[in-house]
């Protein structure tokens, strides 16, 4: 890539009155010549922009048309719908798998003529490590921070809901789907009086208990809430939609290794490339940490998403010429992360002709300077956004009015505010939402200036 030209960007930062360090690069797609930078060699968190690596990262490893496994096994012999063994559900790293085709798992159970189980339930998750928690500096009840497992369900979430009835509340914690909502036995929820904290957590051997501030709940409303032991989550849902085909199975158990055993049914996830199509469009965090653990794996075992995290920042260096990035993580959850605008172009430049890659990133509306969508722009933006408390990033691909291709990277940070943050205010910070703002409408105008800017052949 060529050295940065000297064509500073003051006046925009200046307009843009924000706190904090960016990083920023704008450069040819196609050439990798640099049009424009602002302290392109600063390392920023690049929050969920991270995501567009890992996308990147299991392509290559695992490739587009993977696809991951579930899969219903027996141990013993199948005499006269009785299993005499043990029912044992693998989950293989699947991150989109849900309580849909999990019930159809369940009745399968039933097409095999399977009506009672002799031995053990047990739930296998060893295909991937176990992580308990995405980034453990985020606030316990936040459902974008869950456990990650070899057996996820419905993204390791649980569904709260809370009702007033008679001054009393009427509360419920289930799995459900666009088809089912079977309540959850394995996480208990109470209401108690109080006004702060909203929410308390402990973790029990078997179960999860939640507690929440009467105070906090109004007349009703729903939310979803982390699930720290997938594994028993999926038992849990799993043996009531068994139930519901008559089959009842024994209190279900993890185990660490499969034992030899024969396959009854089998769930295939859909193509890797839609699930990182959802993935980039929704920002889902565990599908980025399940997919950058199965990528990692295709170079032998790792044992915590940190070691993960470091594979990909070798694979990244010595692939995308990301010479000096640094990854904790498949998510951009945590802001331990660090990427230089320089090597998330130089990513971009190097992935521009993927036959898949940019066909995957969101379609970005611009805006003018007060925020209003542009209507019919022939400017086209694709690109991944990220955000955590007073970090804001996005990067991806302009394709101008004449078909020009730019690449572009815009990371902006105030680390010391993000560092001042209470725990207890970490879902919403006080001046968060405000910092973020000038920061998107920074990068809306960067995007439009380079759109009008460089818009002529390479």
């Amino acid at each position: 890539m060529a050295q940065l030209a000297a064509n500073p960007m003051s006046q925009v930062l200046r307009d843009a009155a924000f706190s904090g360090e960016a990083s920023i690069l704008v450069a040819d797609a196609e050439t990798g010549r640099v049009l424009e930078g602002f302290n392109p060699f600063v390392k920023q968190p690049p929050a969920s922009v991270a995501k567009a690596v890992t996308a990147l990262y299991a392509l290559r490893q695992l490739g587009p048309e993977h696809r991951f496994k579930t899969r219903l096994l027996a141990t013993g012999e199948l005499r006269d719908g009785i299993l005499e063994g043990d029912l044992i559900l693998a989950g293989g790293g699947d991150p989109v798998f849900a309580t849909n085709p999990l019930t159809d798992l369940a009745k399968a159970l039933k097409d095999k003529g399977i009506r009672e189980v002799r031995g053990r339930f047990l739930i296998y998750g060893g295909a991937l490590p176990f992580v308990w928690s995405i980034d453990a500096g985020q606030p316990d009840h936040l459902g974008y921070n869950p456990a990650i497992s070899g057996m996820n369900l419905n993204f390791n979430r649980v569904h709260f809901e809370w009702k007033r009835a008679q001054g009393e509340y009427l509360v419920s914690m289930d799995a459900r789907s666009d088809k089912y909502r079977p309540e959850v036995q394995m996480a208990h929820m109470a209401v108690k009086p109080r006004s702060a904290p909203i929410y308390t957590y402990e973790e029990g051997e078997a179960e999860e208990h939640w507690t929440v501030a009467r105070a906090a709940l109004g007349d009703g409303g729903s939310r979803w809430l982390p699930v720290r032991k997938p594994e028993l989550y999926a038992a849990d849902v799993f043996a009531t939609m068994a139930r519901a085909h008559g089959i009842v199975l024994p209190k279900g158990a993890v185990i660490d290794s499969l034992p030899e055993t024969r396959e009854i049914a089998v769930h295939y996830s859909e193509p890797l490339t839609d699930i990182l199509r959802g993935m980039l469009k929704y920002s889902t965090n565990l599908t980025a940490e399940t997919v950058g653990l199965s990528a990692s794996q295709q170079m032998g075992r790792v044992e915590t998403l940190v070691e993960s995290g470091n594979r990909m920042s070798v694979w990244a260096k010595n692939a995308l010429d990301m010479t000096t990035c640094e990854f904790v993580d498949h998510s951009g959850l945590g802001d331990a992360s660090r990427i230089a605008a320089r090597d998330m172009v130089r990513a971009l430049v190097a992935a521009e002709d993927d036959p898949v890659f940019p066909g995957l990133l969101k379609e970005i509306k611009l805006a003018d300077r007060n925020g209003q969508p542009i209507p019919e722009s022939d400017i086209k933006v694709r690109a991944k956004t990220g955000t955590l408390n007073f970090v804001s990033a996005l990067a991806g691909y302009i394709t101008t009015k004449s078909g020009r291709k730019l690449a572009f990277a815009i990371f902006t940070a105030d680390m010391e505010k993000r560092a001042a943050i209470a725990p207890a205010d970490r879902e919403r910070p006080q001046g968060g939402k405000a910092w973020a703002r000038r920061s998107r409408k920074m990068q809306m105008e960067l995007l439009v200036r380079w759109a009008a800017m460089f818009d002529t052949p390479a």
